[in-house]
């Protein structure tokens, strides 16, 4: 048994080449990994299946619940084959994209997705392999997309295309993610991040075959999305600010405050929200992070993130144990920091007697030597509000679903304990007691919603643990 990792912001590392063994794996929960990420635009069911045994093993061995999130790829746009090698664009060149076949030279190359052909005009801009090429549309006519070559470069075959700020009619699940979800559907994972999210919709579309089963998880990574981001935030379970495909998209320079944005969005709501994509990209190929890197993740904990993710450092780096022990220590330090600060967010007023309930409690813990917030919750929900006001102590989730207690592993400030399904008969501040979370003599809050499985949080009591 290893009690709380004494922070509040949770580690997600993907699984990869370099992570993918019951070794690897418990090595980086050790270290500090809260959630595994399996990423679905890679390997294969059979890969990703023998990763979930590895975590449930690890999970009994240390009487821990663990979180899992299944990442679905999405839509992926790319070029065709480019004949005979790379080629070389040059700046001023024209050059033009077939819908349907054609030779891939350095005058032209296919492009088979009907849906830009549809929306694309004169002036749309087209980015190619990451950004690194930029063309822009001259002539739509008799599916082919004449360009300009405004920003050159070298061009291989399947490259991916980016279309900034043209809400593309495509669906944010294919073919590929549909028959992806039906085997996540058949396994215990709390939760499924979506990707190529726009609109709403695609929430709605994703919730018709989820149901229940998981919570979803919406990946903000085309600016199309922040023209819907409150409608986005309140229809997701959860948002993840994906800022890879967003910096290519968009001018750099606009991606911090908008990274800003979309937290504060969430925060009001007390949606749990995860920044991602090169946090610690160094550490890939070397055993420690720039310092540009560091402060890069020290700021997402300054803006009280729930979540900081490892993509490629952990999945098929050289160093993922060591990504994960950096990140840990940096969580730790800023967290230290950071304290002062949370009274900056607090909400002004509260709508609910939830709201009440958990901002009582949070005050609680400022002004007492409150040793942890000690929630019984069924869906999860006593726990998040709890979570909401970035209360100055640990919550204990106590529930008897060890889905929510998955689940829970995401959430800001929370440690899940799986408690018999005659809880109505378990004392919680006992039960956490026998798992080292708190001690004789501590005090500590109770809230729940009561009755119990069916109330929201309207309960809060201090007591002193015996």
């Amino acid at each position: 048994m290893i009690k709380s990792r004494d922070r509040n912001t949770k580690i997600i590392a993907t699984l990869g080449p370099s992570s993918s063994t019951f070794e690897m794996i418990e090595s980086l929960f050790l270290s500090g990994v809260d959630v595994f990420r399996l990423n679905f635009s890679h390997g294969d069911h059979a890969g990703h299946l023998q990763n979930l045994h590895f975590i449930q093993d690890v999970e009994k061995k240390y009487n821990r619940p663990i979180g899992v999130l299944a990442d679905l790829q999405g839509p992926k746009i790319r070029i065709g084959v480019i004949e005979n090698g790379p080629v070389t664009l040059k700046s001023s060149d024209l050059f033009e994209l077939h819908l349907h076949p054609v030779r891939g030279t350095e005058k032209a190359v296919q492009l088979s997705h009907p849906e830009i052909f549809n929306v694309a005009e004169k002036g749309t801009s087209l980015l190619l392999d990451d950004g690194k090429i930029k063309l822009t549309v001259l002539k739509n006519k008799e599916n082919i997309l004449t360009c300009e070559v405004i920003v050159g470069g070298p061009l291989s075959s399947r490259k991916g295309v980016n279309v900034p700020n043209i809400q593309l009619p495509l669906s944010a699940m294919t073919d590929k993610d549909r028959k992806d979800l039906a085997f996540v559907l058949t396994q215990d994972i709390p939760w499924i991040a979506l990707s190529f999210v726009q609109t709403p919709h695609d929430i709605e579309e994703a919730r018709a075959l989820i149901g229940t089963k998981a919570k979803i998880i919406a990946k903000l990574e085309k600016p199309m999305a922040l023209r819907h981001l409150d409608a986005i935030v309140n229809a997701s379970d959860a948002i993840m600010v994906a800022r890879g495909d967003l910096g290519v998209e968009l001018p750099l320079e606009e991606v911090p405050s908008l990274q800003k944005r979309i937290i504060r969005s969430c925060r009001s709501v007390g949606k749990p929200v995860i920044v991602a994509t090169q946090m610690l990209e160094s550490m890939i190929e070397a055993p420690s992070p720039t310092r540009a890197e560091a402060s890069d993740v020290a700021n997402a904990i300054y803006d009280h993130v729930d979540a900081v993710m490892l993509s490629a450092e952990s999945a098929s780096g050289h160093y993922p144990k060591e990504a994960v022990q950096m990140m840990h220590r940096i969580l730790l330090h800023t967290e230290k920091d950071s304290q002062s600060d949370y009274k900056v967010l607090k909400q002004a007023t509260h709508k609910s007697i939830s709201d009440a309930i958990t901002a009582a409690a949070r005050e609680i813990t400022q002004h007492l030597n409150i040793r942890a917030i000690i929630t019984l919750t069924h869906s999860g929900s006593t726990a998040y509000a709890a979570a909401k006001e970035r209360p100055y102590a640990p919550i204990i989730g106590c529930t008897q679903n060890k889905q929510t207690a998955r689940e829970l592993c995401l959430c800001w400030g929370v440690y899940s304990l799986i408690v018999p399904h005659d809880a109505v008969n378990v004392d919680p501040i006992s039960y956490a007691k026998e798992h080292h979370f708190v001690h004789k003599h501590d005090q500590v809050i109770m809230t729940s919603g009561i009755p119990f499985e069916k109330g929201s949080t309207n309960f809060l009591k201090i007591v002193n643990v015996d």
